[in-house]
């Protein structure tokens, strides 16, 4: 994860000592897991597990308890920027994940260092919200979604038989259907990933390609999309945690996964 003291601003304002980090979130290893399987499920990498858990080897067994997230005991003199630079992540993260209303934080508080469990609850509030809709609700969206992919494909069609002299449209101007997700970013250049999509596409052989993973129910796999903030990129990868309106971004380095952060991004069906 990302790595002054202060004026009146952000959290407790107490002279004192650095504060200590405590494991969070166990998970019982087992048959048949994996260490990548394990970090897709819980929204974290194979890297930050071996590093979590002081792991010398990528090997697991079953019965074997690892740690999934890393909390953070606040004690005095402790601020939220104070935090947020010692373990690489932004302020606004720091808050999301832990639901923050403001920069205040106590002696004695645990604060969530990378977001895994909140995005896990998250995740499975929305996939119990989906179970619990009737048939007759799920038929109509996808019928709904049926009209509009026709439409779109209609749009292409036309686009297609108009004028040579016509100008194409713009990537900053998408035509198409739009949706609201919540963005989140990957990269194949981590220990132990494949690097490989649920689609074929070798993401460390191609380390620049636009791709994002999606919940092929509500963007198919295959699906070219323009995605604010990142660009035209195609639907070409799936993952545990990505349910709903969600996402996950391809880029090339984990810096700029960090970078990313968490948004809330229009989603554009291309074509």
């Amino acid at each position: 994860m990302k790595k002054l003291v202060a004026s009146i601003a952000t959290g407790v304002i107490i002279a004192g000592a650095t504060a200590t980090t405590a494991s969070a979130a166990d998970y019982e290893v087992e048959d048949g897991d994996t260490l990548w399987g394990i970090a897709e499920e819980n929204n974290t990498t194979v890297e930050e597990l071996v590093d979590i858990n002081d792991l010398d080897t990528k090997t697991i067994y079953s019965n074997q308890t690892l740690t999934l997230d890393e909390a953070y005991t606040v004690e005095e003199g402790d601020t939220l920027f104070a935090i947020s630079e010692e373990h690489d992540v932004s302020v606004s993260e720091l808050k999301q994940w832990n639901e923050l209303n403001s920069d205040l934080i106590m002696v004695g508080q645990e604060l969530d260092l990378n977001g895994a469990n909140v995005e896990q609850s998250t995740n499975e509030s929305t996939s119990a919200s989906a179970d619990s809709s009737s048939n007759e609700s799920s038929q109509s969206e996808e019928s709904a979604e049926q009209d509009t992919s026709d439409d779109v494909q209609q749009t292409s069609s036309n686009n297609n038989e108009s004028s040579s002299e016509e100008q194409p449209s713009s990537q900053n101007d998408p035509e198409g259907r739009t949706i609201t997700v919540s963005a989140t970013a990957y990269t194949a250049d981590c220990a132990g990933c494949s690097g490989v999509t649920a689609t074929g596409v070798d993401l460390n052989a191609n380390p620049n390609k636009k791709v994002i993973a999606v919940d092929p129910d509500v963007i198919p796999l295959g699906t070219k999309v323009h995605v604010e903030g990142y660009g035209t990129a195609i639907a070409a990868d799936t993952g545990g945690a990505i349910n709903g309106n969600k996402i996950d971004v391809h880029v090339p380095t984990k810096d700029e996964a960090y970078d990313w952060g968490t948004r809330t991004v229009d989603v554009t069906i291309v074509e």
